[in-house]
């Protein structure tokens, strides 16, 4: 600590002018150390705002959109890989086998590599099924501990739960090239385990801003760690085909597996559970995070109220939301760069520069959207439930307009490219509306019903993927037609749905007298 100099209060001493009285206390925001510096501010806790961006809990944003980021890369990275891994089998790597046998063999089994003579990375005879086998197992992994991983994080910690996830989901990637040379078999055995490792830092992120996020600042708080999601994809989509052409596609693994090992590190050092626990938290920010949650349930709880759940209107209103929400988002991210080759038809390289446009856009909107939700909120301009409803509504409404749009703008390239990056980018506004809800109405079961909530995207996303492919199958233009329109009715659904029955307070089974055991 460093203790203010205090003079005792004589006769003389009622004569100083006010500037001398500051010049003998000093300012304490240039006097003492980041640690000891809010000390000083004691008296006043709840009714000033705490430090603002180089504050401690904007701090641990950061680390949870680089937490984010490696998720995400890591997830993605065989997406990219895969192109390497299987591009040539027939015509480079068996052009290159000195004798015929070996390539025999290794046609008769798919999963077996078989080794480029000049680089001498591993490629692979998997058919379009055992690709997509390999893809969605990662995706089974997610589903199974969406649930139990939100409920486990609300008991045991967050910070144990999350960095446990990212740990393992970055050695797990490490593993990866050696798992593929090993056989399909334990690849998909692998991204199962890093599927159920993802799903465990997904969900638990929530308990976390439950204790650390003012309710002025949840938007910009969550915008900025949710940001890191779509800055991932930006960067895997940009430099992975650069990784995988310069270094090998090992490499892609092993980069972003690495970094996720670096970032758990700092994880597991600035992070913690509850801002009153952490050794490095100024005392004004400590005591005005403390003081903004007063009202918030805090206390451990072992059980969940499943029947009260199940009887609320607004949790399902947030679960349509997310439902409404991730069945366009997964149709863009799928079925993008099939559309802009099919539609637009672009080469290789350009479709990979523009299927990236998207989430740069999706990053931007998520933070500007916090950002202008807190300042609503801060400026008392609207209602808490005001907020979640406008930005649920442009966040649903807006990309809806655009993907109606598309088919009839198909013959200008530029237009069409505009609306495919205003799609995801709008459609990120929904980070200050519902998908932030459950932290409103519920947050002593934040994660819990963050779990839930993703189950729910998961499975827009399952349903509008094949009926996408199955659409597009029969006719493309009016597939694509009907993809859109089916995707906008969906939309429109959600928002009225939400709009009706939203609500912003926290619900009496939320509070800490409820007793219905699970």
């Amino acid at each position: 600590m460093c203790p203010r100099p205090r003079k005792t209060l004589g006769s003389e001493d009622q004569s100083l002018s006010r500037s001398k009285r500051f010049r003998e206390e000093g300012d304490p925001i240039t006097k003492c150390s980041t640690v000891s510096k809010s000390s000083q501010m004691e008296e006043k806790p709840s009714t000033r705002k705490g430090p603002g961006f180089c504050s401690l809990r904007y701090g641990l944003a950061v680390i949870m959109h680089f937490s984010n980021f490696t998720l995400v890369t890591q997830r993605v990275s065989l997406s990219i890989a895969v192109i390497a891994m299987v591009n040539g089998t027939r015509h480079t790597a068996l052009s290159n086998v000195s004798a015929a046998e070996p390539a025999a063999d290794a046609l008769e089994d798919p999963g077996r590599p078989i080794q480029e003579f000049n680089t001498r990375t591993s490629v692979y005879t998997w058919s379009p099924e055992t690709q997509g086998v390999i893809f969605s197992s990662i995706s089974y992994g997610i589903i199974l501990t969406l649930i139990p991983s939100g409920y486990l994080a609300d008991i045991f910690g967050a910070k144990q739960m999350l960095g446990a996830g990212l740990l393992t989901s970055s050695l797990l990637t490490l593993f990866t090239p050696l798992a593929a040379d090993l056989g399909v078999t334990l690849l998909v055995a692998i991204r199962t385990l890093q599927g159920v490792a993802q799903g465990m830092a997904w969900t638990g992120q929530f308990t976390i801003w439950a204790k650390w996020a003012p309710p002025l600042e949840r938007s910009k708080l969550t915008s900025v760690a949710g940001s890191g999601a779509a800055f991932g994809s930006f960067i895997i989509l940009c430099v992975g085909g650069l990784i995988s052409q310069a270094l090998g596609w090992p490499f892609i693994f092993y980069i972003f597996g690495g970094i996720g090992c670096v970032c758990c590190l700092l994880w597991f050092t600035v992070i913690y559970d509850d801002p009153r626990h952490h050794p490095c938290i100024s005392v004004r920010e400590k005591e005005y995070i403390v003081s903004s949650l007063a009202q918030q349930p805090t206390s451990p709880r072992r059980s969940v109220p499943i029947k009260a759940m199940v009887r609320c209107l607004p949790l399902w209103a947030i679960f349509t939301g997310f439902f409404s929400h991730f069945w366009l988002c997964t149709i863009i991210i799928t079925y993008l760069p099939t559309y802009i080759s099919s539609v637009l038809h672009v080469s290789i390289r350009d479709s990979g520069l523009l299927s990236s446009l998207p989430f740069v856009a999706a990053a931007s909107c998520t933070i500007l959207g916090g950002q202008l939700a807190d300042f609503l909120l801060s400026r008392n301009l609207l209602r808490l439930i005001t907020v979640r409803k406008l930005f649920s509504s442009l966040g649903l409404l807006l990309p809806s307009l655009c993907a109606v749009a598309l088919p009839f703008v198909a013959s200008s390239h530029v237009t069409t490219v505009i609306l495919l990056i205003l799609i995801p980018g709008t459609s990120n506004l929904c980070d200050s509306g519902f998908i932030i809800n459950t932290l409103d109405v519920a947050p002593r079961y934040a994660s819990f019903l963050m779990g839930i909530s993703r189950g729910f995207g998961l499975m827009a996303g399952i349903i509008s993927s094949t009926a996408t492919g199955f659409l597009i199958s029969q006719d493309s233009m009016s597939g694509w037609r009907n993809v859109f329109f089916l995707s906008a009715a969906v939309n429109m659904f959600g928002l009225v749905f939400y709009l009706t029955f939203g609500q912003a307070e926290i619900q009496d089974w939320a509070k800490e007298r409820t007793l219905t055991r699970l």
